[in-house]
């Protein structure tokens, strides 16, 4: 009791202290954690891996002794993403109405399961009913698609893209470069205006001291709220945290990113969190082809040096 007393000033005085700028942060980021009912004070060592896990933020009944009211319950557990249950919670209709769509994983800590109504699950898996404005994206029809980074990769992306009816191509780079961009009819603009004008921005440069992490809080601050940002060069251009910032506060649509810092990107990492970016690893010339090509452009180079000869593709040094 003496305990209790003592604890709730100094939570307050805790709380008071938090500035402004640090308790937003923090509200920003729970905001961002998928949200779970533990309906029992279960042993600790589960309550600690879900409290260290960085992936959820979660409520328990805090008893051992008394199973949680009915009504409580299905109060509780209203647009969560994960239930952790026991034997003594009752897993109906009633229950799953409650909790919502967002529902996605029931856990419960027992061997047995005459407690779940499994009809009532299976009801509830797939893909569920079809709505108008369900996984909608932005087309590529009529948009502008920007390259930063303007070689071999970024032409190949752009005649890839032509045929959905791209209505224009930008690109920057470290100086304008005619011959490539006339082969897609792009136009060269300042990276400001790549950013500004971009519907779809691609990132297709090399990772140099001049654009490592270049793609940061400046750049995503122009793109519009409704563009999508790609990267398929190399994840040390782009500020991660930044891209976090930009991507959960709705500065820009989306982001798809086949490269990371580091790679494979740790799945504790914040990005994985949010619905709007897409993680791949590192696979965008994951073809037998392509890669028996790279192999005997590797191996044939390897020989030309060798021999004193030109190599088919060297790198000025």
């Amino acid at each position: 009791m003496w305990s209790s007393v003592a604890l709730r000033p100094l939570q307050r005085l805790s709380v008071t202290r938090l500035n402004l700028s640090a308790a937003k942060t923090l509200q920003k980021n729970m905001s961002t954690l998928q949200r779970v009912y533990v309906t029992r004070q279960i042993p600790p060592d589960g309550l600690k891996i879900l409290r260290e896990s960085g992936q959820v933020q979660f409520e328990l009944w805090d008893s051992d002794d008394v199973p949680v009211p009915r009504a409580e319950l299905l109060q509780k557990v209203k647009g969560v993403d994960g239930l952790l249950c026991v034997l003594t919670e009752k897993i109906d209709a009633e229950l799953l109405d409650a909790a919502g769509p967002n529902l996605k994983v029931l856990s419960t800590m027992s061997v047995g399961f005459d407690h779940l109504n499994l009809e009532e699950l299976k009801k509830r898996g797939g893909w569920g009913t079809w709505r108008t404005l369900w996984l909608c994206g932005y087309e590529l029809a009529n948009s502008t698609v920007g390259i930063f980074g303007l070689g071999r990769i970024g032409v190949a992306i752009a005649e890839r893209l032509a045929p959905f009816k791209v209505k224009r191509f930008i690109y920057t780079d470290v100086a304008p470069r005619p011959e490539l961009a006339s082969q897609i009819n792009a136009e060269f603009v300042s990276m400001d205006e790549l950013a500004k004008q971009s519907d779809f921005l691609a990132v297709c440069c090399a990772l140099t001291p001049e654009t490592k992490e270049i793609c940061n809080k400046d750049l995503f601050s122009k793109m519009k709220k409704t563009s999508i940002f790609i990267n398929t060069s190399r994840g040390g251009v782009v500020n991660q945290e930044d891209l976090y910032e930009a991507l959960s506060t709705g500065q820009i649509a989306g982001a798809g990113l086949d490269v990371t810092v580091p790679e494979p990107l740790p799945t504790s990492h914040p990005l994985f969190t949010l619905k709007n970016c897409v993680i791949l690893p590192h696979i965008a010339s994951a073809s037998y082809t392509t890669r028996n090509s790279m192999s005997s452009l590797a191996a044939n180079n390897l020989l030309l040096g060798l021999r004193g000869e030109p190599m088919i593709k060297g790198l000025p040094l």
